[in-house]
């Protein structure tokens, strides 16, 4: 793969563009688990079991992680503005299916919709920042844009609890749609494209299966890609154990539940405005590692309270928050390592970093399911662990040209 110089379009990172990007990715993010709290209805509506309704989660995870990867190459062929507004419109579609949703196949069906679309405007953010942005200003950008993303699942559940109780589960998703729509009326108002025709690359299977092909075999994509995939993981265990952690030893309502995921995003959103700071005291790799081995003793200490005969609410929720911390560093430090160093390849290098965040996703949801330890709590703890471990040794390996400088 051939390497160009970073050429990003001069652009001011001005609040309005930054929100702009924020809402691109954050509506993919809101849009994967705000009908959480609706389940109990959805499933009486339908004359189905609560439990099937899982099935919408795994067929909005499967179509987001493979679309994404077809979103990328043909950005970075066709442009940004065509697919994001495209998507944006096709997802509310895929709402307005599920409003209209029968039975589980026609739910389901629209989820599909919803997930083909959505990920053009949540993937293509990263690359339109990647476009507009470097060095510095785009550490500060996709910050951000994470912390967006990472508040979105925290907020959604509350958000669709209340839009539950007040509309009903068929009209929330008609406004999740509206609000797909009113996005892309924002974009084809606010931003040009971003990805002039001079820097486009050919549209073939066989160069982007080789685009592909060499970002996975490339130490500089692989490592920070494969951290981030981690601590996302690993959060996405959280989302799936929280209920049962929560409403079961703690004995949280469904509203108090939405309650405390809102509650949590502001230490998520305190890391990613800490990060740039830290990032030119300390330079971004090491921050990353701080971040990942902060991460690594929040999992210890849940793990250490699920073992315990005495958790409570307290110390679960300050291990929780150091966990959280600690992700909220990795998270845009790793993005911005990841996408940095592939300028002509930024929508390649963003589908195949989102469709790895949605692996690590999947992994960390079903090994928080289907683990045993006797405790949910511990569990979770062990998943946290494992994930960040795995983090910091590809974070700690030396790079190419590390061992090339150590050889001679």
């Amino acid at each position: 793969m051939t390497h160009t110089k970073p050429t990003a379009i001069p652009v001011m990172p001005t609040h309005g563009l930054i929100a702009l990007l924020a809402a691109l990715a954050a509506i993919g993010a809101l849009s994967t688990n705000i009908i959480l709290p609706a389940f109990p209805a959805i499933a009486v509506s339908l004359g189905v079991a609560t439990s099937q309704l899982g099935l919408t989660l795994s067929i909005f995870f499967m179509v987001f992680a493979v679309s994404q990867l077809l979103v990328g190459p043909l950005s970075d062929r066709f442009g940004r503005r065509r697919l994001v507004i495209g998507g944006l419109l096709i997802f509310a579609a895929g709402c307005v299916v599920c409003a209209l949703a029968t039975d589980l196949s026609m739910l389901m069906l629209g989820r599909a919709v919803q997930a083909a679309g959505v990920c053009a405007a949540s993937v293509l953010a990263r690359a339109i920042a990647r476009d507009l942005f470097e060095g510095e200003s785009l550490a500060r950008v996709l910050s951000m844009v994470i912390v967006a993303m990472a508040a979105a699942p925290g907020f959604s559940p509350l958000l669709g609890g209340l839009a539950e109780q007040w509309i009903g589960w068929r009209l929330s998703f008609m406004a999740v749609g509206g609000l797909g729509v009113a996005l892309a009326i924002w974009y084809a108002l606010r931003l040009h494209e971003t990805h002039p025709a001079a820097r486009r690359m050919p549209l073939a299977i066989g160069p982007v299966l080789s685009s592909y092909l060499a970002l996975l075999r490339d130490a500089r994509f692989v490592r920070p890609a494969s951290a981030v995939a981690c601590v996302i993981g690993a959060l996405y265990g959280f989302f799936t154990a929280a209920p049962a952690i929560l409403m079961g030893p703690f004995g949280l309502t469904t509203l108090a539940l939405g309650a405390f995921f809102a509650a949590t995003v502001p230490v998520v959103f305190a890391a990613g405005i800490a990060v740039p700071r830290l990032a030119r005291r300390w330079g971004a790799q090491r921050v990353a590692r701080i971040g990942v081995l902060l991460a690594l003793i929040g999992g210890a200490l849940i793990w250490a309270i699920g073992m315990s005969a005495h958790a409570n609410l307290t110390t679960f929720v300050a291990a929780l928050c150091i966990f959280l911390l600690g992700m909220g560093m990795v998270n845009p430090l790793g993005t911005a390592l990841a996408l940095g160093p592939f300028p002509a390849q930024a929508g390649a290098a963003s589908a195949m970093l989102g469709f790895m965040q949605m692996v690590g996703a999947a992994l960390g949801a079903t090994l928080v399911t289907k683990l045993d330890s006797g405790s949910t709590i511990a569990t979770l703890g062990v998943v946290i662990v494992g994930a960040q471990v795995v983090a910091l040794v590809v974070l700690s390996l030396p790079s190419p040209a590390q061992r090339a400088v150590s050889a001679t």
